[in-house]
């Protein structure tokens, strides 16, 4: 049997990998988290047998080391972070908060004898963009953003702790994820939402700012490739599509999607934190998947089938 823990687990991205792991019957999942940010409701706790809930905060050293010497885990997602741009700019003290998180998890891995670490980092830390496509090896890391930087130095504390304590890592830097269970903070939910109710769609500036979305499934079933295949091992891979889509266009499409009425309306440009571009050079995540990602409609209509994102 395999003990494996999920921090953040009642978030969007870990709920849903607590479920996939759940599918394996070799694997007893536990799932962390304050409830902050998550929701009870993701978890997939009473749904499977080998999986449970424990209400827990992994930047509290004493609530979080009991679960650990009670659980003896083989492998630890660690996926629990302060999320999305607004909510992080504006508390920048909370995000920093997170090292701490980092810190225990990482001392408590290597205490207790796990065989590997696995930690979502983001492409917040590529910054502006140096080159595109953004490479894992070659694109400068160039965010001065506190996200971004927790999620460096969460990097840094991974490989500084494989060399001196032998604790085995992979990281994942995510690009945007979307689908059902996604909070109304993120830019497809929130604009699923309010096209389904015909509100105006804001976006900032022009809305030239390109991103790339990642379906769910195409994220967990790439992590979890390497989890069970053991790749990138002692390494970092980015996990996104590289299909490029700018917010206005992403938003007329979502208009005509939903046949909606709303209307979109500028806004002032965000200060900081809104990027002008951002695309992975995903080759090791496609070599890691073996089949080609959701394209952006398809998965734009499964949600759009689950009536938009879980109403909380």
């Amino acid at each position: 049997m395999n003990r494996i823990l999920v921090t953040g687990g009642a978030g969007f991205i870990a709920s849903e990998l607590a479920e996939k792991l759940s599918e394996n019957a070799d694997n007893h999942i536990l799932v962390v988290d304050n409830l902050q940010t998550g929701y009870l409701t993701n978890v997939p706790a009473g749904k499977h047998d080998n999986v449970h809930f424990i209400k827990c905060d992994v930047n509290n050293r004493d609530d979080i080391s009991a679960v650990f010497f009670a659980y003896r885990f083989n492998f630890v997602f660690h996926y629990a972070a302060t999320v999305g741009v607004k909510r992080t700019l504006k508390h920048p003290v909370k995000v920093l908060d997170d090292i701490n998180g980092i810190r225990n998890i990482l001392d408590l891995c290597k205490n207790t004898g796990v065989r590997r670490i696995y930690f979502s980092s983001s492409s917040e830390v590529y910054g502006e963009p140096v080159e595109i496509p953004q490479n894992e090896l070659t694109t400068p890391l160039n965010s001065k953003l506190p996200y971004a930087i927790v999620k460096n130095i969460g990097e840094a504390f991974l490989r500084s702790y494989q060399v001196e304590y032998g604790l085995d890592y992979t990281i994942f830097r995510f690009f945007n994820t979307y689908g059902v269970k996604q909070s109304h903070d993120f830019v497809i939910s929130k604009f699923i939402r309010a096209a389904l109710r015909n509100d105006d769609i804001t976006v900032y500036g022009e809305g030239l700012q390109t991103r790339t979305f990642c379906y769910i499934d195409d994220n967990i079933d790439a992590c979890l490739a390497a989890h069970y295949n053991g790749e990138v091992v002692n390494d970092v891979i980015n996990i996104g599509s590289d299909k490029e889509i700018t917010i206005i266009e992403l938003a007329r499409k979502i208009i005509d999607l939903t046949g909606s009425k709303s209307q979109i309306v500028h806004l002032d440009p965000l200060e900081e934190g809104d990027m002008t571009r951002r695309m992975p050079d995903n080759r090791r995540m496609m070599g890691l998947l073996g089949r080609d990602l959701l394209p952006l409609n398809d998965g734009l209509k499964k949600v759009l089938e689950a009536r938009s994102p879980v109403e909380h």
